[in-house]
């Protein structure tokens, strides 16, 4: 029974621009290689945490939501845990009302994308 599921993690603040895109699409990947669907994702950039942890303030937050079996979850947060880059990281099943939630605030998100895109063309 698939489910829907948002996964948040926070990666080391020491990584170049390069390194944070690999790690990002090797969890994608993990997702997708075991039959999970992509349905958003979004890079929040660098961000100060509320408490340091492992001596660093701040971290690159990154948001992925997909669909995909309960064992699935368990995969991705074995190869967060394996892999130093990753400071933290929190994965949720998505209600019905979280789910209206996140789908209000992509469509948000692509209507502010557009504007901008077309307020350049001006």
């Amino acid at each position: 029974m698939t489910k829907n599921y948002e996964t948040v993690f926070i990666l080391t603040p020491v990584l170049s621009d390069q390194q944070m895109k690999e790690t990002v699409e090797k969890f994608k990947g993990i997702l997708t290689e075991n039959g999970a669907e992509i349905t958003n994702e979004e890079e929040w950039g660098l961000k100060k945490l509320a408490y340091p942890i492992d001596k660093k303030s701040s971290g690159f937050y990154n948001l992925i939501q997909f669909k995909g079996e309960p064992t699935l979850v368990a995969k991705l947060e074995t190869a967060f845990r394996r892999d130093e880059r990753v400071i933290r990281f929190l994965t949720t099943v998505l209600d019905k009302f979280s789910l209206e939630y996140a789908e209000k605030r992509i469509k948000l998100r692509s209507e502010k994308k557009s504007e901008t895109s077309n307020n350049k063309e001006d």
